[in-house]
């Protein structure tokens, strides 16, 4: 059945490549080992399988988008986009699935093995979970209202994960901005992709735990976060109160437009009522302040540079030609 709904398409896709060459915007320069058309012949249905996978779940399920792009991020973020966040826990070694920033909170692990399960189907051993997860996240934005770009292809998979790299190396909601930023510099990225990348909090919900204590007990103050909107505050205090069978309780970390990817993530951090103590810190400082101000006047712009960090994201610490594996199934390493 799939490979009769994307056959034509597929041709039609193929055609447009042998006539109108792929241009990038985007450096090639960031692996010289990735190539934007990786797949075209072993694989040249995967990117419609891959934006049928995402907008079956999205269809369904419109928070997935905030998911699957977070997903990647913390795939990325940690030792490399590798896939290593898809493997499960096994007697050998205990992975990042259940590490503290992403048990029972990373979602679309079950999207990610469904497209691979489809991919298998019609292009065996040939396609790594590290670029369907890749691909995935750029579609999962496209379908939310978000810009659209290329995306480099050839990575491969991880054949293993650490748990205690997932708890060293991933940004913490309640971070001092200056830990967040030296973080993303020993990977390669600048203060710059730190302000654009937080952007992806246009989307999407926090559990109450992550930023109660904003509410509450701020910095051990017993009061609340004198920067936030007092509307704001009492808004939140509603939906997380002061008790523990609420910490998993959901708030949309953008409250503008949850479901819609814009720029209103960087007004709501004008206008004092961002959720994570690690988004109002980006007004703390000159130089990220300047960059959320921008943003929130110029869409464009946002729209321009979210396509080019998250192309520089998908390039940290990729494994290519012999090295890692192709996995048969994202959550195991093959035997």
């Amino acid at each position: 059945m799939a490979h009769k709904l994307f056959s034509y398409s597929a041709f039609l896709f193929l055609l447009g490549l042998y006539l109108f060459p792929i241009v990038s915007p985007f450096p090639s320069a960031y692996n010289q080992q990735l190539d934007y058309r990786f797949y075209d012949r072993s694989c040249p249905s995967l990117s419609n399988m891959v934006k049928y996978g995402v907008w079956s779940a999205y269809k369904n399920d419109t928070r997935i988008a905030a998911s699957l792009l977070r997903l990647h991020f913390h795939d990325c973020f940690v030792n490399g986009c590798d896939a290593s966040i898809l493997l499960d826990d096994t007697e050998d070694f205990k992975g990042e699935k259940n590490a503290p920033p992403n048990r029972n909170s990373a979602r679309g692990y079950e999207v990610i093995d469904n497209i691979k399960a489809d991919v298998e189907r019609f292009c065996p051993s040939t396609v790594s979970c590290a670029d369907i997860l890749t691909l995935a996240a750029r579609e999962a934005v496209v379908l939310a209202g978000g810009p659209m770009w290329p995306v480099l292809l050839g990575r491969r998979d991880g054949i293993t994960a650490s748990q205690q790299a997932a708890n060293e190396q991933l940004p913490s909601p309640i971070e001092p901005l200056q830990n967040i930023t030296a973080k993303f510099t020993s990977k390669g990225l600048d203060l710059k992709d730190v302000v654009v990348l937080s952007g992806a909090h246009t989307i999407g919900f926090a559990q109450c735990f992550t930023f109660k204590r904003r509410l509450f007990n701020f910095q051990g103050s017993g009061k609340p976060d004198p920067t936030l909107d007092a509307s704001a505050l009492s808004t939140l205090q509603s939906m997380c109160p002061s008790i523990d069978s609420s910490n998993t309780n959901l708030a949309p970390l953008d409250s503008s437009s949850s479901n819609r990817f814009d720029n209103m993530y960087y007004t709501n951090l004008v206008n004092n009522i961002g959720l994570l103590e690690s988004d109002e810190a980006l007004m703390r400082d000159p130089k990220t302040a300047a960059m959320v101000n921008s943003y929130s006047t110029n869409s464009f712009l946002f729209w321009n540079d979210f396509p080019t960090s998250m192309a520089k994201l998908g390039t940290l610490g990729v494994l290519t030609g012999n090295n890692g594996q192709i996995r048969n199934k994202c959550g195991s390493v093959n035997l």
